[in-house]
């Protein structure tokens, strides 16, 4: 990245109250063509002020695997912004709590489709609340928050 590139997107994160970490990349999104729900995410993730570029794939589970994400944090696409992967339907909080702070994590993931989760809501339906979790490579996965809807809970 150019210095040019660098003081534009950090002067455009102070000015467009962008996290830096948020301007340091774009969130890049494999999923199966037409899933509804992935791009559901894709829209939350724009709206919560990240840069999205959804790419479409037949081999998803190959993507997963070479991305090292443990087969129990599988979700419904997988994202990579960075050097960390994001799977499934994890709230641009969670993202932004991810990049703000230094970390070993490898990535964060929800797995499955939880009911209410970002891109996963039905109207009607009580959201569901989850888990997010975080993972190292070599697959130790920890609780990294836990979320109602879209909306993290405390603690």
């Amino acid at each position: 990245m150019s210095l040019f590139t660098r003081r534009f997107l950090l002067t455009a994160a102070m000015i467009g109250g962008l996290s830096p970490a948020r301007a340091s990349g774009v969130l890049t999104v494999h999923k199966t063509p037409g899933c509804g729900c992935c791009d559901g995410w894709a829209q939350h993730m724009r709206a919560g002020g990240f840069t999205v570029t959804v790419l479409e794939t037949d081999t998803l589970d190959r993507v997963r695997r070479e991305a090292g994400v443990p087969d129990a944090m599988a979700g419904c696409h997988t994202g990579f912004i960075g050097r960390h992967v994001i799977e499934g339907h994890v709230p641009a909080a969670a993202v932004e709590r991810l990049l703000s702070a230094p970390s070993t994590w490898a990535g964060i993931a929800v797995p499955g489709m939880p009911i209410g989760s970002p891109g996963m809501e039905i109207p009607d339906q009580t959201p569901e609340t989850y888990q997010i979790w975080a993972w190292q490579r070599g697959g130790k996965a920890t609780r990294f928050a836990t979320a109602r809807g879209g909306t993290l809970l405390p603690g």
